[in-house]
């Protein structure tokens, strides 16, 4: 069995099936557009400034030959809840389950001689990209990974390797003329031209942006932590297979939740609840924040009680801007 072989089949014993492999080279190709979309102020908060970090890998392992992408799916079904959760914030914080399934395939390779290193999305590099040109899928209108089998219903992690492992095809499908999430999206962020498209614009990108201006507070209501709209009307997610990946279970208590709670809310509540989701990485007052957001929408009227409860200077300022504003 050559060493690629036995990969695949040792991911596929971890409940992975969706993987794939691709040179690892600089990507001149993305250079021009990651400059455009700079130029013209398209960077997000926790993108990389650094454009040659982005496109090349070898800055992270010098002496790579090959990335493996492989997908993670984490969609048990549709849910019950209110949906001010997204799907992927509901099970256990995806960076670290994707983390230890990729070391335990980097334990692999170096036990077939090789080195090893693994990504997931908080490294610069453009992980969708990597993942059309591995074959697992291709990009959306919307910016998502879609996969035959699981939909865009997935996270994405890659290893690089000094391993030179013959690389697949890349996947060059497309949304064709569909529309659909164009015309759902809330913002209106997605458009025909992809090298256009602004996440900064996008509700998941502003319930984790620490300041938000007065356009961005309505625009986020009814969202606490990211946003499914553009997936759940994608015909690709139609019909698709669910996870099994058991870290990716949801809990019960993201699906339906209590605002009068969640805005006093505590260290140790918070610790409890929701520091070991995906959602957790921006802190309490992120998810307090945008927890009275949604308050305010639904009664309109201040609430002396919840008022004397909020410590947080940050929190307080966005009360007054909310129920005090004239």
């Amino acid at each position: 069995m050559n060493k690629k072989q036995a990969i695949i089949n040792f991911a596929r014993e971890l409940s992975l099936d969706t993987i794939g492999f691709t040179k690892c080279r600089r990507f001149e190709e993305l250079k021009s557009w990651f400059e455009y979309r700079k130029e013209n102020n398209l960077f997000n908060e926790f993108e990389e400034a650094d454009i040659e970090k982005k496109i090349n890998p070898r800055l992270l392992m010098e002496d790579g030959k090959t990335i493996i992408s492989i997908a993670f799916p984490y969609y048990y079904g549709s849910s019950e809840g209110n949906n001010q959760f997204s799907i992927y914030t509901r099970g256990e914080d995806y960076h670290k389950v994707v983390l230890s399934y990729l070391n335990k395939i980097c334990k692999l390779i170096t036990e077939l001689g090789g080195k090893a290193l693994a990504l997931v999305d908080s490294n610069p590099l453009p992980e969708r990209y990597i993942a059309t040109l591995c074959g697992i899928g291709f990009i959306g209108k919307n910016n998502t990974l879609i996969t035959d089998k699981y939909g865009s219903y997935v996270f994405l992690g890659e290893i690089i390797t000094d391993l030179e492992l013959e690389p697949d095809e890349p996947n060059y499908n497309n949304c064709y003329g569909c529309n659909i999430c164009m015309e759902k999206c809330p913002t209106s962020v997605i458009i025909k031209d992809g090298k256009n498209f602004n996440s900064k614009r996008c509700i998941s990108y502003l319930t984790q942006k620490k300041e938000l201006d007065n356009e961005e507070i309505t625009l986020i209501k009814g969202k606490i932590f990211g946003c499914d709209e553009c997936q759940k009307v994608c015909p690709h997610n139609n019909d698709i297979t669910n996870s099994c990946i058991k870290e990716f279970e949801p809990k019960s208590y993201m699906d339906n939740v209590n605002l009068n709670e969640l805005i006093i809310l505590n260290n140790a509540e918070f610790k409890e609840m929701y520091k070991n989701h995906s959602c957790g990485w921006r802190g309490k007052n992120i998810l307090i924040r945008n927890g009275l957001i949604n308050y305010y929408f639904e009664h309109k009227s201040d609430n002396d009680d919840i008022l004397k409860k909020i410590t947080s200077p940050y929190i307080k300022e966005y009360y007054e801007r909310l129920f005090n504003s004239k």
